[in-house]
């Protein structure tokens, strides 16, 4: 899962940048996994048109070939699950680079520049979409990956919901309850909650939906989530465990 930090959209655009360049060094090795000639898809010519889209879904086509399911599922039914959250991305970069790194954790072997990269596109597209948008109303949950959404905050308590979340001890995890009927769980203390209050505007984006799971178990997804007051940031699942746990 990828780790969540502080960020404003100076940082966002700065870490894009830096793994701009991390990612094109990846680039110059690998290119897609599939005939460019061939394209036809939207999604397929924006890989094709970007080096690091491209490198990303090499790593990809990688990964599939080592791939064991966790629960005995269809590794190709899985794939194709996978593959259809790519292409419902059209040319959206931060929506490709979720599905591709959703992929890549899916199988195993997600590099951290993958989860980087990630985690600067989706944020600054959530950056993006506050600015358009300054005084939104409430959206419903995001249902695919790389759809964000406005809500706000309606509560922040310990992971079990018992205590507010500013008195507790880091040890009693996190909670966050958003106005679109979301959540964040963590098990431990969330930097980027820190400071927020209920009432906070939020943009929050869905990152990751688990397509490796036993059959009917959807918990797990994973958002991109930014308090536009404080600007704290975090990447947590909707539910205390992941599909297939306890």
């Amino acid at each position: 899962m990828l780790s969540s930090s502080r960020v404003s959209n100076g940082l966002v655009l700065a870490i894009a940048l830096a793994c701009a360049m991390i990612c094109g060094n990846a680039a110059r090795a690998d290119g897609p996994s599939f005939d460019c000639r061939k394209a036809s898809l939207p999604v397929e010519k924006a890989i094709c048109a970007d080096p690091q889209l491209s490198a990303i879904d090499a790593l990809v086509a990688k990964a599939f070939v080592v791939f064991e399911p966790a629960f005995g599922g269809d590794k190709r039914k899985i794939a194709r699950a996978l593959i259809a959250d790519r292409n419902a991305c059209g040319q959206d970069a931060a929506c490709i680079v979720s599905a591709q790194n959703n992929a890549l954790q899916t199988y195993g072997n997600a590099p951290s520049w993958v989860q980087d990269y990630n985690l600067a596109l989706i944020g600054k597209k959530a950056l993006d979409i506050a600015t358009r948008h300054p005084n939104g109303a409430d959206q419903p949950l995001p249902s695919s990956i790389g759809q964000c959404a406005f809500t706000h905050i309606t509560a922040l308590t310990t992971r079990l919901g018992d205590d507010p979340l500013e008195t507790a001890s880091p040890e009693a995890g996190s909670l966050a309850r958003f106005s679109n009927d979301g959540a964040g769980v963590s098990y431990e203390r969330e930097p980027g909650l820190a400071s927020s209050k209920v009432g906070d505007p939020v943009v929050m984006c869905l990152i990751s939906i688990p397509r490796d799971c036993p059959e009917g178990d959807e918990r797990g997804r994973v958002y991109y989530g930014i308090d536009l007051t404080i600007k704290g940031t975090w990447v947590l699942p909707d539910s205390q465990h992941l599909c297939g746990g306890a």
